[in-house]
């Protein structure tokens, strides 16, 4: 399931994202690539114990729990540490990759990437190209999208950052390890919770609703992971 996030950064947000940004010390983003990943990708990254990198990732972090959207379409159990990265100049694309399928804490913790994250950090004015571009059963999905929205898309499926022509596009990225491992039953739960919703909004609580949100939770209970 691939789907877009409002709003997970207000301008607020934004203005300390792009001052934490001002001295921010970027390094080759091939650093936390994996072998095959290295060979196509090329960009820079903020290392992860900057001051800047954990500036945004707390802004995204404290944005994402703010999202009833996020929550429901993901279901986090784990998130990987947010990185911060930036295309630009000679830096300027990351080709066709699959990322890793675990990813593993700097306390040695691991964390399977269920779910990828991007959250967009400036506008698509600032820059040419860099549309991040996912491919799937359907074909090829182009996203791009306005500083403080975010997409999320199965960790699985082939992705790529076209070249950055004019400007610097800059984003936070993270994996999320579900409670529900299944792309497809996520979907039907996201689509299940999503639809309870209107339907309360609609006709208020019934006993019809009480007794959806009960199946919506059995689904889960049988197909989380905790």
């Amino acid at each position: 399931m691939l789907l877009t996030l409002p709003d997970i950064l207000n301008p607020d947000d934004l203005r300390k994202v792009y001052h934490a940004l001002i001295q921010a010390p970027w390094t080759d983003g091939r650093e936390s690539a994996g072998t095959q990943a290295r060979a196509v990708k090329n960009n820079l990254q903020l290392p992860h114990d900057c001051k800047a990198a954990q500036t945004i990732r707390s802004l995204v972090l404290a944005g994402l729990d703010r999202s009833p959207r996020f929550f429901s379409a993901v279901l986090p159990r784990k998130v990987f540490t947010p990185r911060i990265n930036r295309y630009a100049g000679d830096s300027n694309a990351y080709g066709n990759h699959i990322d890793n399928a675990v990813r593993v804490l700097p306390s040695g913790e691991r964390v399977r990437t269920d779910v990828s994250c991007t959250v967009f950090l400036n506008d698509p004015a600032d820059y040419d190209g860099g549309e991040l571009v996912v491919s799937d059963t359907f074909g090829e999905h182009s996203v791009k999208l306005p500083a403080g929205h975010a997409v999320i898309y199965p960790g699985t499926s082939l992705h790529q950052v076209t070249p950055v022509t004019r400007g610097e596009r800059l984003a936070c990225f993270l994996w999320v390890q579900s409670l529900v491992r299944s792309d497809e039953q996520r979907r039907l739960l996201f689509d299940f919770d999503m639809n309870l919703l209107a339907l309360r909004q609609r006709h208020g609580e019934t006993p019809e609703t009480t007794m959806l949100t009960g199946t919506y939770h059995n689904l889960l209970r049988q197909w989380a992971d905790t």
